[in-house]
């Protein structure tokens, strides 16, 4: 495995870290956030471009016209990153098909070929 990539370890402990704590870890980018918010929007850099350096993740908010109001929402969806990435894998259980589902599987395969056999040049009289 590599090593510098965190793994849900290192997520569940950034998960568990008070958000003033992510905040001191992350890159901060302010920026003039395009879409709907007229004339205010063209004017002010309120839109938050927040990346988590340790783990890579960025996560951008433009919903408010405030740049304090972007930056918390951007560190609670920082937050809810963590939380999501923190959940160990599933463990999964190799399967086999059932006996009905390998027939059913053959039985269209007979089907298909027949109609693929029949295919071909009409003979003209």
């Amino acid at each position: 495995m590599d090593q510098d990539r965190p793994t849900y370890r290192d997520f569940a402990v950034w998960a568990r870290q008070p958000l003033d704590e992510v905040e001191r870890d992350c890159e901060v980018q302010a920026f003039r956030a395009s879409g709907p918010g007229g004339q205010c929007v063209n004017t002010t850099d309120s839109a938050v471009r927040m990346e988590h350096r340790p783990s890579g993740i960025v996560v951008v908010s433009r919903e408010s016209r405030s740049q304090f109001r972007n930056r918390r929402l951007c560190l609670q969806k920082l937050h809810a990153a963590f939380e999501r990435a923190a959940m160990p894998p599933k463990v999964r259980h190799a399967t086999k098909p059932s006996r009905r589902a390998r027939e059913a599987r053959l039985a269209d395969k007979h089907r298909r070929a027949q109609v693929k056999a029949r295919r071909g040049r009409v003979e003209g009289d």
